[in-house]
């Protein structure tokens, strides 16, 4: 049985301005998660 997944609430990354979609292991703190990826998150204070 296939998911839909073209309902799932999605935020863009401040670092990479690229779009990322809710994750199922996001789900009880999603309000909270602000990177697409620990990669981005570690990139945060560093200029592009």
């Amino acid at each position: 049985m296939a998911h839909k997944k073209v309902n799932l609430p999605q935020k863009t990354c401040p670092v990479c301005q690229r779009p990322f979609t809710w994750r199922k292991k996001w789900e009880k703190d999603w309000e909270q998660v602000i990177y697409c990826s620990e990669r981005c998150r570690r990139r945060k204070g560093k200029a592009n």
